[in-house]
């Protein structure tokens, strides 16, 4: 095959894919739309959001593809990390490190939090120590 045989295949399959996603994401508004005012599924949709419908879907396709890579990257090292810390880590300092870190963060945001309360209840603050 040609180089533009081959892109002749991928423009009409491009074509043919965007056209059904075309046709799923109008039939979804109309769907939507005969839903009844009270029914929870009912979603604000924009019509003109069908038209967007050819244009937006490889970039989120990409992304998808993209985040699942990474993803499944990042879980393999993590893996062989975890791995080799089981075997060569026999001292526990980062349940230690980590005890430290998650009451620091907790801390902080517990005085955070109080401190909302506080201002949205219209009560004078009663930790003096929000630092």
């Amino acid at each position: 095959m040609t180089f533009f045989g081959n892109l002749q295949c991928i423009c009409s399959s491009y074509v043919l894919l965007s056209l059904i996603l075309w046709l799923f994401a109008g039939y979804a508004y109309f769907v939507n739309m005969r839903r009844p005012a009270g029914d929870p599924d009912k979603k604000d949709f924009r019509f003109s959001g069908i038209f967007l419908a050819p244009i937006t879907w490889p970039f989120f396709l990409t992304s998808f593809l993209v985040l699942l890579v990474s993803r499944a990257l990042l879980f393999g090292i993590f893996l062989i990390f975890f791995t080799l810390a089981l075997v060569f880590i026999r001292k526990p300092f980062i349940f230690i490190w980590l005890d430290k870190i998650a009451t620091r963060i907790g801390n902080k945001l517990l005085n955070a939090n109080t401190a909302l309360i506080d201002l949205i209840l219209s009560r004078s603050p009663t930790h003096k120590n929000m630092a």
